[in-house]
């Protein structure tokens, strides 16, 4: 163990908050999504505490002017704290949805189960995005707290105190404070109006009824699973609450349908309808009680 995990290990802030994750054991090999912003540092550095052989994994957007330094700053932190590192460089085209599409690019070139720094305030602001975009149950559940998320129980303050407590040098995404992007609008305006009006700490109310919400969730596909939805009858004649379930179990391939798309099917199963739209040139039809999937 070198010098500098030693001393950050001895830090009494680091002891508290990596007791508070939910790494797996220690010599575990893990990939980390290190932008270089406060909250994927910390990720990293707690990750290296806890005992993990750690890969910091740098996705480079070439959508900033000199963004392709960055890499450099996370590359160093990794190199101090005896972690492999590993760069990649994406081209997103400038355009509609970008927070989106950037996204996904990123994921597409990293491991699927690469953990993230995503934090209890990042849950706060998932529930709230969930919500204005009408989304249902699941989406109310916002991420779920697994070893993909491992610090999902921190807040955002202290992983800012982590990085200022132990001289880490991060990258400041100008991007975070845009209010083109919605999420930013939520993080620097509503939530903090929210706080204002009810005088309580909202994310942190968010972040339990995530919990609350999952756990209902959680069953409920549970029991949407005896449900054959293929079965017209038996999907026309279940707890309407389980039926949806059931629908979105059968439809779900990379992202789950939307509501309207839940509903058509649901009105073709119970005879309203032949046939109806499911996106990506499908559809959904009935013959003989049963319902299948066809290309247009």
């Amino acid at each position: 163990m070198n010098a500098r995990v030693t001393e950050i290990k001895e830090n009494q802030l680091v002891v508290e908050l990596v007791a508070k994750c939910d790494f797996p054991k220690s010599g575990t090999k893990v990939s980390c999504a290190v932008s270089g912003g406060q909250d994927s540092m910390a990720l990293l550095v707690l990750a290296v505490v806890a005992g993990c052989e750690v890969t910091a994994i740098h996705v480079d957007h070439a959508l900033r002017t000199d963004s392709e330094n960055e890499s450099v700053v996370v590359e160093k932190l990794a190199t101090e704290l005896g972690a492999q590192f590993i760069s990649r460089t994406i081209k997103v085209a400038p355009g509609t949805n970008l927070e989106a599409r950037a996204r996904t690019s990123r994921f597409e070139v990293m491991p699927q189960d690469v953990m993230t720094g995503h934090t209890a305030d990042d849950q706060a602001e998932t529930v709230l995005i969930n919500l204005l975009r009408g989304a249902g149950l699941a989406g109310l559940s916002g991420m779920q707290r697994n070893q993909r998320h491992p610090i999902l129980a921190l807040r955002r303050t202290q992983t800012h105190q982590l990085c200022n407590e132990l001289r880490i040098q991060t990258i400041d995404d100008p991007s975070n404070t845009d209010p083109k992007f919605q999420r930013n609008r939520v993080r620097n305006e509503l939530i903090p109006l929210m706080d204002a009006i009810s005088q309580r700490d909202v994310a942190a109310i968010l972040d339990r009824q995530a919990d609350i919400l999952r756990d209902d969730s959680l069953l409920l596909d549970e029991l949407a699973k005896s449900i054959d939805a293929t079965d017209a009858k038996m999907l026309a004649n279940a707890p309407i609450a389980l039926s949806r379930r059931a629908i979105r179990q059968w439809l779900t391939e990379n992202y789950p349908p939307d509501s309207a798309t839940v509903e058509r099917v649901l009105d073709v199963a119970r005879g309203i309808t032949l046939a109806c739209e499911i996106g990506s040139n499908r559809e959904v039809r009935r013959s003989q009680q049963r319902l299948q999937i066809f290309a247009k």
